[in-house]
């Protein structure tokens, strides 16, 4: 009944129903690329920037290739590395932060000084120097993102220690002789996690933004297919072929959308004190 009572609540947010919605369509472009897309993204033809056509029902770039195709391919790359890239800074920023806040003393400030100054840094332009200094491989560039952007996970995982190492089953289970280490993982993270899962998610879209910020400007990968890549292949034909950026873009901007309502969306069925999600505080 639990379960069945946790869906309905969260199938009645708008926001989280039509995200889910919109997700499930990403998924299923990405897992039947394959089969959905009408030509081989890689290969090149002479059919070169034709307009949208009943051959090319999203027109062709400057190399020949199938908008279409490379659309249908690029979520695989996007979903991938928003993923992956918003999983790692959420698993660094939950440590850190789940360390900050109940720890505190001595541990804590350290810990806490170091996001402080990890927040003033230029985020986007660290990633731009160590992409520009080890490479823009898919797998480079995912660990990048997420060991830059943990920042804001960990500020809300330290809140939400502070506030819990208050409460009476922290209390009950430091007089009962639980270790630190266990009672941060059994009580302080499951309690104090989902703030960091509304967070998470909306981490994925700004995974995503960066990445084809980065392969816009040259840095990504040049083996794989990417949003931001076909943007930045078809500027040069902004006039003549104006398809190729705009397609792309609305793909982007769909994509981007689609995580923010979900991380909306769970904010705010998370946020509250539900019972029925929580199921207390133990």
């Amino acid at each position: 009944m639990k379960h069945k009572s946790w869906f309905k609540t969260v199938w009645k947010n708008a926001q989280l129903r039509v995200g889910c919605i919109m997700l499930l369509v990403l998924l299923l472009l990405g897992i039947f690329a394959p089969l959905l897309a009408p030509y081989d993204p890689y290969v090149l033809s002479d059919d070169m920037v034709v307009p949208p056509s009943l051959s090319h029902p999203l027109g062709t770039d400057g190399l020949g290739r199938d908008v279409l195709s490379m659309l249908i391919y690029g979520t695989r790359t996007s979903l991938l590395v928003g993923t992956v890239a918003a999983l790692i800074a959420g698993v660094i920023g939950t440590l850190l932060g789940g360390i900050a806040g109940y720890y505190g003393k001595a541990t804590g400030a350290i810990i806490g000084e170091g996001i402080n100054i990890f927040m003033m840094m230029p985020t986007f332009f660290l990633i731009l120097i160590v992409v520009a200094l080890f490479g823009s491989g898919m797998g480079k560039m995912m660990v990048v993102i997420g060991l830059t952007t943990w920042v804001g996970n960990a500020k809300l995982m330290r809140a939400e220690a502070m506030s819990l190492r208050q409460r009476t089953f922290v209390r009950s289970a430091e007089a009962t002789g639980e270790s630190n280490i266990a009672i941060l993982f059994r009580h302080i993270i499951p309690n104090g996690i989902y703030p960091i899962i509304a967070n998470t998610t909306m981490g994925v879209a700004s995974a995503i933004l960066t990445e084809s910020s980065l392969a816009f400007l040259g840095l990504g990968d040049p083996n794989v297919v990417s949003w931001g890549q076909i943007i930045q292949a078809g500027r040069s034909y902004l006039l003549d072929g104006w398809w190729i950026c705009t397609f792309s873009g609305l793909a982007i901007v769909f994509t981007v959308v689609t995580f923010y309502l979900i991380g909306d969306g769970l904010n705010t069925v998370l946020s509250p004190k539900l019972n029925t999600i929580r199921g207390g505080d133990a």
